[in-house]
């Protein structure tokens, strides 16, 4: 992947992503949370090294990039929506802001993974489900599943995507 390509952390907060690009090189990072409590602690934490950085405080539903992306990462906001509209919309964001041949890697509680999250109620996606999901603007790479482990030690199955922009 190309350094000065264009990357987004969609719900990445407080994420360490935006950390272990910038020393990977990468010039272009953005990360979008409705937080701002969780982007100001990333800000806090990158200091100087996080100049570049774009933080952009917003709800994905109502997300208006000024720029397209190369590489559109979400670790697990995507299953927080529940409404069919709001899936829709998510879909849609994406489909007009990544651009052509950019990719998509996105997390999803798998259908072993737990149905709530934080209390809230959450969406599982299988590997078909997922692909369907994003079928018209997109061309699934590949998925796969995983057992995260959180700070409070319980056991989460997630799903792993990639798909890359028609």
């Amino acid at each position: 992947v190309d350094k000065n390509a264009n990357i987004i952390d969609i719900g990445g907060g407080d994420s360490k992503l935006a950390d272990k690009l910038l020393e990977l090189g990468f010039k272009n990072i953005s990360v979008l949370d409705i937080s701002a409590k969780a982007l100001e602690k990333a800000k806090t934490r990158l200091r100087e090294k996080g100049k570049s950085v774009i933080y952009i405080e917003a709800d994905i539903l109502e997300f208006d990039a000024g720029s397209r992306f190369d590489i559109w990462h979400d670790r697990a906001t995507f299953h927080f929506l529940t409404k069919e509209k709001d899936i829709v919309r998510y879909v849609e964001i994406a489909g007009k802001f990544i651009k052509s041949s950019g990719y998509l890697i996105i997390s999803t509680f798998s259908t072993n993974g737990p149905k709530k999250c934080s209390g809230l109620d959450i969406m599982q996606y299988s590997e078909d489900s997922i692909k369907k999901t994003f079928q018209k603007d997109f061309s699934h790479m590949r998925s796969f599943e995983e057992i995260h482990t959180t700070p409070f030690n319980t056991k989460q199955n997630f799903l792993f995507n990639v798909f890359k922009r028609k």
